[in-house]
């Protein structure tokens, strides 16, 4: 039988999680890297345009990796390893690319149809949905500030101008990913073509209904205002620290699960000690598998004999 048990709640410190939405030509790009450059000293940009966030090289100092295939798998690989190297901040432009694009979830579950055969789009989404899942939670868990970009569709509304002229003028719409996807984030800013950001949804108070145009970085330092009052916490890269030290007993390992799962990291993206993509749950419960056949061998096993406790880390 299941025992729950309430405890006070405290403000703890965090890191940025950011969604910039808003049609091509907006400054997504550009104010993402303005924003993620403040927050952080070393800046990795996740690049599904071709490149074209390296022509702000010159104004500012990050690394980049290019992608053109953007299977939901591959961007938490890329996660696991910007984790590794410490990047203090990731931006992913554009997120919309692993729903619409190449290899993104959308073509995972026409893949899937083809499989199940025709008729079998519910199927489909069941099985591609548990992988969608699995990159927003490893997305969620980075154990650095993480700043998105999401393309808007566009459609022209016609206003009225100081002259009284009918002009058209460009809107943006909802975000080209799965619907409701703006609520993951704490911050999301909707960018329009004046490069105007209006903070829609906020879970930091001072920045709610916030409008600025051509966001610097002052945006940034509010932010940061925000983050840094509360508890330190440890993040998923403390986590993984403790679990793959070599005197971490299997005790330790139950413990630092069960720590972990209270943050919400079991799902973050990690390298293991040999260099592959995992998870941070994963690889705690294969220690503990580890620590406690170690410890049967010295005679020293618990009485309990249970192993970390595996949950599910994709809805």
């Amino acid at each position: 039988m299941n025992t729950f048990t309430f405890a006070p709640a405290t403000k703890e410190q965090a890191k940025a999680r950011i969604a910039l939405t808003g049609p091509t030509g907006s400054g997504k790009t550009y104010t993402a890297l303005i924003t993620g450059t403040a927050l952080g000293e070393r800046v990795a940009l996740i690049d599904t345009e071709h490149g074209s966030a390296s022509k702000y090289a010159d104004e500012f100092a990050f690394d980049t990796l290019q992608l053109t295939s953007f299977e939901p798998t591959g961007l938490i690989d890329v996660l696991a390893v910007a984790a590794h190297e410490g990047y203090d901040t990731v931006i992913v432009d554009s997120l919309s690319h692993f729903w619409s694009g190449a290899g993104g979830v959308l073509e995972q579950v026409d893949n899937a149809a083809k499989r199940y055969g025709t008729g079998s789009s519910f199927a489909a989404w069941k099985e591609t949905r548990p992988m969608e899942r699995a990159m927003i939670d490893a997305l969620l868990a980075y154990p650095g500030h993480l700043i998105v970009t999401m393309r808007t569709k566009t459609e022209y509304v016609v206003e009225t101008d100081d002259r009284g002229r009918k002009v058209p003028r460009k809107v943006g719409l909802k975000p080209e990913q799965r619907e409701g996807i703006e609520y993951e984030f704490d911050i999301v800013g909707d960018l329009d073509h004046e490069n105007t950001l209006v903070i829609s949804k906020s879970r930091a108070k001072p920045l709610s209904g916030l409008v600025v145009r051509k966001p610097g970085t002052e945006f940034a330092d509010s932010v940061l205002d925000w983050l840094s009052a509360g508890k330190p916490t440890p993040s998923a890269s403390d986590y993984l620290a403790t679990a793959t030290a070599p005197d971490t007993s299997y005790e330790d390992l139950r413990a630092l699960y069960e720590e972990a799962r209270r943050h919400n990291l079991l799902a973050a993206a990690v390298l293991d000690p040999a260099g592959e993509p995992t998870t941070l749950g994963d690889l705690i419960v294969r220690r503990g598998t580890e620590a406690r056949k170690e410890a049967g061998k010295s005679g020293q096993a618990g009485k309990s004999g249970k192993e970390p406790e595996r949950k599910a880390v994709a809805a």
